[in-house]
């Protein structure tokens, strides 16, 4: 695992919409639950944590899509590339799609969650793993184990 290089940019699949981050990742994750694969059309999601105040659309606008109130996920509205989401309960984040970025040599999960429904042939290699989404007690923890293990001092 290593931080990416700052600025770190991506965008949708279409490029009409673009973003950029300007602090490292509050931590990695990839996500087994069913809405995830779904959205993804894939056996899990990938994101990257970032703190909320170092992001920011640089190009375009999104729109809501997916539980929309419940849990605001960020679509391009040309091509729907499904890009960031910016969880409520976690408003000091921005959950961002890690295969977006423009470089994603840095990237590696770090943790997993709802593993309780991971598809039967899915291996992972991430240090952590979690049936559901990690409580707020585990939150804390985690992401200064995520830290401690790129070298960051806490």
């Amino acid at each position: 695992m290593k931080d990416p290089n700052l600025p770190l940019e991506g965008g949708c699949r279409c490029g009409k919409v673009r973003f950029r981050v300007t602090a490292p990742p509050i931590i990695t994750m990839l996500c087994h639950c069913k809405g995830c694969q779904r959205m993804s059309s894939s056996a899990f999601s990938t994101s990257a944590a970032f703190p909320a105040d170092a992001f920011e659309v640089i190009q375009g606008e999104t729109v809501l899509g997916g539980l929309k109130q419940e849990l605001p996920h960020h679509f391009c509205p040309d091509c729907m590339s499904w890009m960031f989401t910016r969880p409520p309960q976690l408003d000091f984040m921005v959950n961002i799609r890690a295969p977006l970025f423009d470089d994603t040599d840095w990237y590696a999960p770090f943790a997993e969650t709802f593993a309780s429904t991971k598809l039967a042939w899915v291996d992972t290699s991430t240090p952590h793993s979690f049936p559901e989404f990690p409580g707020a007690d585990d939150m804390g923890p985690l992401i200064e184990a995520y830290g401690a293990a790129l070298g960051r001092s806490v």
